[in-house]
């Protein structure tokens, strides 16, 4: 009934449509928007799919929100999607101040300092980065955001990721966007720190570095542990031309209960938990090409092709990989990515579920075939 209650709500303030409207004379200011998506998926290992020919169906229903008054701000994504993949989620919402032209404070579910931003990737189905909680991830905590001609810095506080269980013994939920610590480790006292040096007009650039310090409380022995992460990261745009190059590393010590490896820890999202390698390096590299069209109400056309590989520390681990070759296509309000996604060792394009872990199952490349249709507002 709640969630029935927030669609009304939603769909009621969809009569304003994306543009900013206000209350009256010192109220504040809203706008409204959000998308509509459907996918079509294709997987080789999927014996459904090769009987079915795939599955096309509903993606997800999401809203986002933007509200101003005076130097007090707003910002939250809401998202609807199917009951397997998490149902109703809120991806991230932060109240800020705008402290002036350059420097904001943000309060609340706010995205995570880490890596490229806002994404690492081209294509729909991000970057190996995503899928162990160091790309698009939103944690609870007050964030500084600085924004210069030539510097660009962030520093943030989180005291937990976000927190929908609250008695003293619940695990994290597996109900979220980003991926976070689960099972019976939680993220808690998280600092971030990062920062982008940036120039150029025909060749833009941006080079920077990313750090994250962190603890892992262990609900059995009431024990902390601890987690680290650093990144070094370059973008560079030339007219149509992206290239996003990134190096990170990442280290989980928990403290487990006797008898419990360290060498995995769980981390979940979209409903789905799955262990992965308690330490390894990342390397990712995304190429994209961008050009104008006139194919009916086509516009443009973006080709791309991400990398990326999850070394694992454990000598015994095996590597986890993904390469995704596509395009996006963008007509007006309307976004078709098509993607072909390899994976060798990866939980969402395989038939191994633990792949990010031990990857001890299928030692070959699996391959997904996707289309996603959004209706963006």
């Amino acid at each position: 009934m709640i969630h029935k209650g927030i669609i009304c709500l939603l769909l009621s303030l969809l009569t304003f449509r994306s543009y900013a409207f206000s209350l009256g004379d010192g109220l504040p200011e809203f706008q409204l928007g959000g998308a509509l998506r459907f996918s079509y998926n294709y997987s080789n290992w999927n014996d459904g799919h090769k009987h079915r020919g795939g599955d096309f169906g509903y993606d997800v229903l999401l809203f986002h929100l933007r509200g101003s008054y005076k130097k007090i701000l707003m910002d939250a994504d809401f998202r609807f999607y199917s009951k397997d993949f998490g149902g109703a989620m809120l991806k991230y919402g932060w109240i800020g101040y705008q402290v002036n032209e350059r420097s904001q404070l943000q309060l609340g579910l706010t995205r995570v300092p880490f890596g490229i931003q806002p994404y690492t990737a081209h294509n729909f189905l991000f970057q190996i980065s995503y899928y162990v909680g160091l790309e698009d991830d939103s944690d609870m905590g007050v964030k500084y955001v600085y924004e210069g001609e030539h510097w660009d810095f962030a520093a943030a506080i989180f005291k937990n990721a976000d927190e929908l269980l609250f008695s003293a013994t619940a695990e994290t939920s597996n109900d979220r966007y980003g991926y976070d610590v689960a099972g019976r480790n939680k993220e808690v006292n998280q600092g971030n720190a990062q920062f982008f040096y940036k120039w150029g007009t025909s060749v833009y650039q941006k080079i920077g570095a990313s750090a994250q310090f962190g603890g892992l409380y262990n609900l059995d022995t009431k024990k902390n542990g601890t987690r680290y992460a650093f990144a070094v990261h370059h973008e560079l745009y030339w007219k149509g031309l992206s290239v996003k190059t990134q190096i990170a590393t990442y280290s989980m010590s928990p403290k487990n209960a006797a008898g419990q490896s360290s060498d995995t820890i769980v981390m979940t999202a979209y409903g789905a938990p799955y262990g992965v390698a308690s330490k390894a390096n990342i390397y990712t590299i995304g190429v994209g090409y961008k050009i104008p069209v006139k194919w009916g109400p086509i516009s443009s056309i973006q080709f791309y092709n991400d990398f990326g590989c999850l070394q694992k520390w454990k000598k015994e681990f095996n590597d986890s990989y993904q390469n995704v070759t596509g395009c996006l296509l963008t007509a007006g309000p309307v976004w078709v990515y098509i993607d072909y996604a390899l994976g060798k060792h990866q939980a969402w394009l395989g038939p191994d579920w633990e792949a990010f872990g031990a990857g001890t199952g299928s030692n070959k490349w699996n391959a997904r075939f996707n289309v996603n249709v959004g209706y963006y507002f």
